[in-house]
């Protein structure tokens, strides 16, 4: 009885075992769709970032020198950043009850000082960057500032202000003293989309960097009441995976307060700092344990904010098949990048560790 219970057993597994063996068989590997494809893949570079917001009062931007020959090297065509565009912006300023009224810098001033509003600055960029002569004039290029910062694009105005020649960094023909003023507060801001990014689109002759953000899918739904409890089993998921994080954290301060932040960007793009910080985010988050699943609710938002801004990276380089692309953005990003778009066909992901360059001895 014992032997034919077992042999039934048996039988039953196997039963259930084909489906799914049969279905392992019959799936479908997108990522070999393009082996056979002309011409050479798209190339992504994924630069994980510290929030340069987070650096001391008296940080030099010239610290960041060896970081930016490294990354000129490379040489990418399209730069992305970590900021929201315009199109975004002004989407959500329509639906106010939704995502509230503070999800954006305004754009009044500018729209005073051009006459147009998002949309329609938008229109005007596309239309002037697609007759942009080889040796355009300052007069121009401060326009295009002027019309980049109406658009809601400030880092993209920035690379236009940091292509004039000093003598030419001034008012006129779209910048007026108020725009002006923002260019200059921009040149002084501890951020990595403007001290990068732009820095580095204007060091390599590019016109533009482009924002990749998105916030339309983490904004969630969560009673007024229950804000508290949701913030806090976050806080307590998060801080129940730190521990062995702690020391590296501390080590990357040290290294942001240093004279040269090429080993920083090296220490954050280590492949097992970015495991630790996946871990933190999001293995400690699903592993929580909470009455209203609101650690497995924020890692929704999560996935949708990434899958998002990866689309949008995409988008930059669709009708460029084989262009080399830099993306800055945070460093807790950076697996979730690197993963999704390596999927994408024509794609191949750079290795940061590569460009960067190894440790100095």
């Amino acid at each position: 009885m014992g032997s034919i219970l077992k042999n039934l057993a048996a039988a039953v597994a196997m039963a259930l075992a084909a489906p799914a063996a049969a279905l392992a068989q019959d799936a479908i590997d997108l990522t070999t769709l393009d082996r056979d494809m002309v011409g050479e893949p798209a190339k992504v570079l994924v630069l994980g970032s510290v929030h340069l917001r987070e650096a001391p009062d008296d940080f030099d931007p010239a610290v960041l020198d060896g970081l930016l020959d490294r990354l000129a090297a490379f040489d990418p065509q399209i730069i992305t950043i970590e900021a929201l565009s315009g199109e975004e912006c002004d989407f959500v300023s329509r639906y106010p009850e939704i995502y509230g009224d503070d999800y954006c810098a305004s754009t009044e001033v500018a729209r005073a000082a051009t006459g147009l509003d998002i949309p329609a600055a938008i229109a005007r960029v596309d239309d002037v960057l697609a007759d942009w002569p080889e040796r355009p004039t300052p007069a121009q290029r401060r326009e295009l500032a002027s019309l980049f910062l109406a658009a809601g694009d400030r880092a993209s105005a920035y690379v236009q202000w940091l292509r004039l020649p000093e003598a030419e960094r001034h008012a006129g023909d779209g910048l007026d003293d108020s725009l002006v003023a923002l260019l200059r507060d921009i040149s002084t801001r501890r951020n990595e989309s403007y001290l990068i990014g732009a820095r580095l689109a204007a060091r390599l002759g590019l016109e533009r960097v482009h924002p990749v953000d998105n916030h339309t899918g983490d904004n969630l739904d969560i009673a007024e009441d229950d804000v508290p409890a949701f913030a806090r089993a976050l806080r307590e998921a998060w801080d129940a995976g730190r521990a062995r994080f702690d020391m590296r954290e501390e080590e990357e301060h040290a290294l942001l307060r240093a004279g040269d932040l090429l080993p920083l960007y090296r220490f954050v793009n280590d492949p097992g700092h970015l495991r630790k910080l996946a871990e933190i985010n999001v293995h400690a988050t699903m592993g929580a344990d909470s009455p209203g699943d609101y650690p497995r609710i924020w890692v929704g938002g999560w996935e949708v904010r990434n899958l998002r801004m990866v689309a949008n990276i995409r988008k930059t380089f669709h009708d460029d098949p084989d262009a080399r692309v830099l993306s800055i953005v945070g460093a807790s990003h950076k697996p979730w990048f690197d993963d999704w778009l390596g999927q994408l066909q024509g794609v191949e992901i750079v290795d940061a560790l590569e460009v960067l360059g190894p440790p100095t001895p």
